[in-house]
């Protein structure tokens, strides 16, 4: 019975973590992404060039979409940091090839990777699909 209790408390001692990524990764929802853009259309145009990006408020994910040019294809980014809870000054700007958040810790992504470029956050930018369509047009979903 000493045994028993003895590998059961060495069971869940070494089961516990203090550094679980998994449950620090949950600020954003999973809110339904459905959304197209036309690159033909001027507001979008400038997506036609690789490194740069546009900000579009989609009412659809948690702080709006960052679509950037990657050279051979578009990627979409949740423009909220996912290292904060949503709030104003986790709505990132784009400078450059890189998304920042306006809150007291400035985290700094690449909109190339999606990878936290400064300090040690354990999540990087959440990510949605982009599907060409045709003719300039790409579906942007989750």
């Amino acid at each position: 019975m000493k045994y028993f209790i003895l590998g059961l408390s060495l069971l869940v001692l070494t089961a516990c973590s203090k550094s679980d990524t998994v449950n620090n990764c949950n600020f954003l929802l999973n809110l339904n992404v459905n959304y197209t853009i036309d690159l033909n259309l001027p507001q979008f145009g400038q997506l036609q060039f690789t490194s740069n990006s546009v900000y579009i408020l989609d009412n659809q994910s948690n702080g709006g979409l960052i679509v950037t040019n990657v050279g051979s294809s578009l990627r979409a980014w949740d423009a909220s940091d996912p290292n904060h809870t949503p709030s104003a000054c986790s709505i990132m700007s784009i400078n450059g090839a890189n998304a920042e958040c306006g809150c007291t810790d400035a985290n700094e992504y690449s909109l190339f990777t999606g990878q936290i470029l400064n300090g040690s956050a354990p999540c990087g930018l959440k990510e949605y699909r982009v599907e060409p369509l045709g003719n300039n047009t790409y579906l942007i979903t989750n």
